[in-house]
C-alpha cells in the first residue's frame, strides 16, 4: 500500500534523526530531508505535524523493544526466570538503544509515560504474556492471575525505565528484586522464592 510505505519511511527517517540529534532539536523538516520528500508531505500523513510523526517514532521504537523483549525471554522455563531475564535484557537493551537513549536525554517526559503511566498498551502485552506462567502458581488468596499478571507488567516497565538503587546488570541483583519486590507481593510466603543475601 503506497501510502503507508510513505508513513513507514517517514518514521524510519524520523527515527535516524531522532537517534543523530536528538528529539528536542529534530525538526519535521529535518524528517521530510531525510526521507527525500516534501515538508507539505510530512504534513499530508501526520496532519498533527510534529508531535503526531515523533508520537508514531516513540510507539515504532517501543514496539520493536518489546519484540526483542519477549524473544529474548521466550526460552525461560519459569515466571522467575522470566522476569529475570526480562529486566536485565530489557535494562540493557534501553541503554544501548541509540533512539530510545536519544529521547531519555532529551526529552524523558515523552517516552517515560509511554513505558508507565500512559504505557496502556505495552503493560497490556506484556501482562498477556506474562498470565499463562502464573495460570500454573498459587497465588497469594484473593489475588486472580490476570491481575497478578497487570501488577508484574506495571512493575517491571517501572525499573527498567528507573531501576533505582538495583542493579540489573548483576544477575544476582535482578534476582533479588524479582524475588523481593515482585513475586514477593503476589505469592503467598510457602511459595515465594528465598531471598538470596549479598
Amino acid at each position: 500500500m503506497p501510502g503507508q510505505d510513505v508513513r513507514s519511511r517517514l518514521v524510519r527517517a524520523a527515527s535516524e534523526c531522532v537517534a543523530r540529534w536528538g528529539l528536542a532539536k529534530t525538526t519535521v523538516e529535518d524528517a521530510a530531508r531525510e526521507a527525500g520528500i516534501s515538508r507539505a508531505t510530512v504534513y499530508r500523513y501526520f496532519p498533527g505535524g510534529r508531535d503526531e510523526l515523533f508520537g508514531a517514532v516513540v510507539a515504532r521504537e517501543t514496539d520493536r523493544f518489546l519484540g526483542r523483549l519477549y524473544a529474548a525471554v521466550r526460552g525461560a522455563g519459569t515466571l522467575e526466570s522470566v522476569l529475570e531475564a526480562g529486566l536485565a535484557f530489557a535494562h540493557r537493551d534501553v541503554r544501548e538503544h541509540r533512539v530510545l537513549q536519544r529521547v531519555l536525554e532529551t526529552e524523558p517526559d515523552v517516552l517515560l509515560p509511554k513505558l508507565t503511566v500512559e504505557g496502556a498498551d505495552a503493560q497490556q502485552r506484556i501482562a498477556a504474556f506474562l498470565e499463562p506462567y502464573l495460570t500454573s502458581q498459587v497465588v497469594a488468596p484473593g489475588i486472580a492471575p490476570h491481575d497478578a499478571a497487570q501488577f508484574l507488567a506495571r512493575m517491571a516497565l517501572s525499573y527498567i525505565s528507573s531501576p533505582g538503587r538495583w542493579d540489573l546488570d548483576d544477575p544476582a541483583d535482578a534476582a533479588r528484586l524479582v524475588r523481593a519486590q515482585l513475586l514477593g507481593a503476589i505469592l503467598p510466603p510457602r511459595r515465594r522464592p528465598a531471598t538470596a543475601t549479598r
